[in-house]
């Protein structure tokens, strides 16, 4: 039996409506099946005559046709048109009425506590002055990026065409291998490097491999909050480390926890207080790992940024033992949109870092990694670092000059030599808590160094970051703030 238009009269067009035409007209044809306008079995008009008669371009009809038709609600015969099927799909169930429950909702399992309790809450990240963590792209670096984008785009890949490899594609892999040879002597192969969601994945890898409940940890005291929740999370047994001037004291390390099961340091630049871990600590602490048969976990988060001489090998480019993991990012040192970050692995890790990586997110970003390779593989990547450093360094100046011409009495800052951020120590009289609030009711993010801290007594600082900040921005940033804490 076939429709005539008369049949159709359901099929209404709202002008007016926000719901664009070709969902309207969909969603009018799927009605009037359901209602029965067309029985099963019937053929519905040609798509140029209910596109007259509803005044929509014929294409429009066409594309809701191909719509019903993949839901099963029509089905085409060849030269005869579109038919109502004589099975139709079973709509959805329209959903209860709103009601208030009858009981109070099911408590929280333990796991998932947890979970919330280990939360570190990084947060509010936006783009106000001081805010850490934030980059800069040059002209010349997001001209390139495009054009290897659309590179890759008109030539395919894994990206496109499948899954790609957990441990990340080896062209990638060959290129952080050689880089790392070359700016940080770390010592490895394309096969011991995993490509990960950024560096806080690669770190959540590792616990994963290493860490059973209850195993002691050290960690630095103060520390990076985010790796302070995933050992919380992987219900480890936290050992603070106080840090001081030399970076993490492993003495201390030693006598809380000789047989600690892994140590997780920032020796390249500490987080907060950004000091560089010396040379006789580093030997130090390896020489612990070697005879507690223990593991270190180093995050060189930001070592590519260094504006006064060299720096210092990587510890894991000076380990003998193979009892370092070496973890680094691009989120840093290009955009931290990107997330892209890198381990590498002993090789005797390397099965069950990838088990647990297959079991979380199976492999990274392919697009994204290949874009990257070609960036490493074709020379961008070093003379992108060496402009965003000098554009750092111009920020850090300007930022430094301003805090002393502006805060002389209440703050003490030195230009760091590495990293992103100045660390602004308060002079007595005001909390970092407080000062972070009176700032953030100026417009301007002070992060309070404070909250950081375990057990060690908290040193009242502030973490202005100036990378990704333009020199102006900052110094009227550096003034909101002296009349914030005046």
């Amino acid at each position: 039996m076939d429709a005539d238009l008369s049949d159709l009269m359901l099929v209404t067009i709202d002008r007016d409506s926000p719901v664009p035409i070709l969902r309207q007209v969909y969603l009018e044809l799927r009605r009037a099946i359901l209602a029965g306008a067309v029985p099963p079995g019937g053929r519905l008009p040609p798509t140029r005559v209910l596109a007259k008669r509803l005044g929509v371009a014929r294409n429009t009809v066409v594309v809701a046709f191909e719509q019903l038709l993949a839901e099963g609600f029509i089905e085409g015969r060849v030269g005869a048109g579109s038919y109502v099927r004589p099975e139709l799909p079973e709509a959805p169930e329209p959903p209860p009425a709103a009601s208030l429950p009858d009981s109070a909702p099911a408590p929280l399992p333990p796991a998932a506590r947890r979970l919330i309790a280990a939360n570190p809450r990084l947060g509010p990240f936006g783009t106000v002055p001081f805010a850490t963590g934030r980059t800069m792209l040059d002209e010349r670096t997001l001209q390139v990026w495009k054009s290897l984008t659309l590179r890759r785009f008109q030539g395919g890949g894994p990206f496109v065409q499948g899954y790609d490899d957990p441990q990340g594609p080896l062209p990638l892999r060959r290129a952080i291998a050689a880089y790392l040879r070359t700016a940080r002597a770390v010592r490895c192969e394309p096969e011991q490097v995993v490509v990960t969601a950024g560096a806080q994945q690669a770190i959540d890898l590792v616990l994963r491999v290493l860490v059973e409940p209850g195993d002691p940890v050290w960690l630095e005291d103060p520390c990076y909050p985010a790796v302070r929740g995933a050992l919380m999370a992987a219900r480890a047994a936290l050992v603070p480390v106080p840090v001081d001037g030399q970076g993490m004291v492993v003495s201390a390390g030693v006598a809380a926890a000789p047989a600690a099961r892994l140590a997780y340091v920032t020796p390249s630049s500490q987080y907060p207080l950004g000091v560089v871990l010396s040379m006789a600590r580093r030997l130090e602490l390896l020489a612990w790992a070697r005879q507690a048969g223990a593991w270190v976990l180093e995050d060189d988060y930001d070592s590519e940024f260094r504006y006064a001489g060299r720096p210092l090998a990587s510890l894991q480019g000076i380990d003998r033992g193979g009892r370092v993991i070496y973890i680094g990012t691009f989120s840093k040192v290009l955009f931290p949109g990107l997330r892209l970050g890198y381990a590498v692995i002993p090789p005797e890790l390397m099965e069950p870092v990838l088990a647990a990586r297959q079991i979380s997110d199976w492999h990274p970003a392919s697009m994204q990694a290949d874009i990257v390779a070609d960036f490493l593989a074709e020379g961008h990547f070093a003379p992108h670092i060496r402009r965003m450093r000098e554009r750092y360094r111009a920020s850090r100046d300007a930022l430094v000059e301003a805090l002393r011409a502006h805060l002389p009495d209440r703050l003490e800052v030195e230009a760091p030599e590495q990293g992103m951020k100045v660390l602004a120590r308060l002079r007595p009289g005001m909390t970092d808590l407080e000062a972070s609030e009176r700032a953030a009711r100026r417009g301007v993010l002070a992060r309070p160094v404070s909250p950081l801290y375990i057990q060690e007594p908290p040193v009242p600082a502030l973490m202005l970051g100036f990378t990704g900040h333009e020199p102006g921005a900052l110094r009227w940033a550096a003034r909101e703030l002296a009349a914030a804490l005046a």
